[in-house]
C-alpha cells in the first residue's frame, strides 16, 4: 500500500495530446478508403459480367475452375418446379448461397440471377460499361495517390525510421502476437510506435499485395499486353491473372476488416480523432501506476528512439521513476518537443 498515494498522485495529470498524423498521411488515407471501396464494388459488377475464374491462359477448355457462382435449379426434395437457388463452387466444393450468392432481390425486392448482389456493387444495376467506367477512373487515383504516400514517406524518412523493423523488434515477435491474442496493446510512451506485427502487415500490405493488385489489373488490359506482349504469361495467362487479381482484392479486404476491428478494439474515439484531426491522446495512468508497482515490462513495449527525443529516452532508461514523475506533471494539453517529424 506504501505506492498508492504515488500512484494517485501520478495519474492526476496522466494524459496529452500529440500530433500523431500530418495532414498529407491523412488526406491520402481517406482518398485511398474511398478509391478502394468504389473500386471494390465496380470490380464485383464487372465479376458478375462473367462469375467464373479459372487457372490458365483462357477461361475454354479444360482450364480448371477456382470459384464460380451461379443460379441453379434446385434439386431439393419439395422444390417447386422451376425454382431456382444461389450455388458457389469453391475448389470443386460447392455451397447453396442462395440470398447472397448466385441469386439474389434486387432493389425492388424480385429475385434474379446474379454472382454478388445489388447492394455490394457499383452500379446497383447490371452494366458492365459503367462498372467500367467507374473502376478504371478510381484505379489511376488509388495507383497515383500510392505512389504520393510512398514518396512522402520515403521524403520523411518515415519508411525507414517507423515501419522498418529493426532486430530488435524481430526478437520480439512471439511477445507481439501473444499480446496480440490476449488483446493487449502498449500503453503510454510505448504507444507512440507501431509495434513489429504492425511494421510487418503495412509493409506486406504497401510492397506485396497492393503492387500485385495493380500488377494483375494492367495485366486484364489488352493496351498493356499489346505494350509488352508475351508479359502475362509469366504470371499462368491472362485467367490466371485475373484470378490472382481478385484473391489479392480479397486479401485486402481481409486486411481493411482487421484494421477496423483493431482500431475499435483498442480505442475507436481517439484512432478516429487522430486520423482526422492528426491529435492522438496519450494515457499515461496505466503506464505510470505499473511504473510504480514494477511492473511496466510485464505489459509495454519499450519506445524506440524516434518516440521521444534522446535526453528523454535517456532519463527514462535510466531512471524511469524520475521519468514518470516527469511525465506526470505535464499539462493534458498539445505537446510539440515530442512530435514526430512525420506525424505518423
Amino acid at each position: 500500500m506504501q505506492n498508492a498515494e504515488p500512484v494517485a498522485k501520478t495519474a492526476a495529470r496522466s494524459s496529452y495530446l500529440y500530433l500523431r498524423h500530418r495532414w498529407p498521411i491523412r488526406l491520402m488515407h481517406w482518398i485511398n478508403v474511398a478509391a478502394f471501396l468504389i473500386m471494390l464494388m465496380s470490380g464485383l459488377a464487372i465479376f458478375n459480367a462473367h462469375p467464373t475464374l479459372n487457372w490458365g491462359l483462357s477461361s475454354y477448355g479444360d482450364s480448371p475452375v477456382v470459384l464460380d457462382i451461379s443460379a441453379q435449379p434446385s434439386a431439393a426434395i419439395g422444390a417447386v418446379p422451376g425454382q431456382r437457388i444461389g450455388q458457389t463452387e469453391i475448389l470443386g466444393y460447392r455451397f447453396n448461397t442462395t440470398g447472397v450468392l448466385g441469386r439474389s432481390k434486387n432493389s425492388a425486392g424480385v429475385w434474379v440471377d446474379r454472382a454478388f448482389p445489388s447492394w455490394l456493387t457499383i452500379p446497383g444495376f447490371y452494366s458492365l460499361a459503367f462498372a467500367r467506367d467507374w473502376h478504371f477512373f478510381f484505379a489511376w487515383i488509388f495507383v497515383l495517390n500510392g505512389f504520393a504516400y510512398v514518396g512522402y514517406s520515403a521524403y520523411t524518412r518515415h519508411l525507414r525510421r517507423d515501419m522498418w523493423p529493426t532486430g530488435s523488434d524481430m526478437r520480439g515477435i512471439w511477445v507481439s502476437i501473444k499480446e496480440h491474442i490476449r488483446f493487449k496493446h502498449p500503453q503510454g510512451e510505448a504507444a507512440r510506435t507501431y509495434n513489429v506485427l504492425q511494421k510487418l502487415t503495412y509493409l506486406f500490405v504497401i510492397f506485396g499485395l497492393l503492387p500485385l493488385v495493380i500488377l494483375m489489373g494492367w495485366a486484364l488490359s489488352p493496351g498493356m499486353n499489346a505494350f509488352a506482349a508475351g508479359w502475362v504469361d509469366l504470371f499462368g495467362g491472362r485467367q490466371a491473372a485475373r484470378t490472382l487479381h481478385f484473391i489479392a482484392a480479397w486479401a485486402l479486404v481481409a486486411f481493411m476488416l482487421l484494421h477496423v476491428f483493431l482500431v475499435i478494439a483498442y480505442g475507436f474515439w481517439n484512432h478516429m480523432r487522430s486520423i482526422i484531426t492528426g491529435r492522438y491522446r496519450l494515457d499515461l495512468a496505466t503506464e505510470a501506476k505499473n511504473d510504480a508497482l514494477g511492473l511496466s515490462d510485464l505489459v509495454n513495449v519499450p519506445a524506440q528512439s524516434d518516440a521521444t527525443n534522446p535526453a528523454e529516452l535517456a532519463t527514462r532508461q535510466s531512471n524511469p521513476e524520475q521519468a514518470t514523475r516527469k511525465i506526470s506533471l505535464s499539462p493534458m494539453s498539445e505537446t510539440t518537443n515530442m512530435e514526430r517529424k512525420d506525424g505518423q
